[in-house]
């Protein structure tokens, strides 16, 4: 359950970067969606990579890479888990 709050303060990072930049709407709600299928994305990699030996550990990190790049993010650390 801690993960969730990696996420959410990544969320809350990033619509406060949003609001001080004053960017539009489109693209807060373009990170957000990144976001949410990011940490979506993450969680089922270690729940289901888990029975393939596949996991990703989560910290403040890559709660990060995920919650703002999405889906490539998390692509990127699963590779990257890989290669070390």
């Amino acid at each position: 359950m801690e993960y969730i709050g990696y996420f959410l303060i990544g969320i809350v990072l990033m619509i406060l970067l949003v609001k001080l930049l004053a960017w539009p709407l489109k693209i807060l709600l373009k990170l957000i969606i990144n976001g949410v299928l990011g940490a979506v994305l993450l969680i089922l990699v270690n729940l289901v990579g888990g029975a393939f030996g596949l996991t990703i550990g989560v910290n403040a990190i890559t709660a990060l890479i995920a919650g703002f790049f999405g889906v490539p993010g998390v692509i990127f650390l699963i590779i990257f888990q890989n290669l070390l």
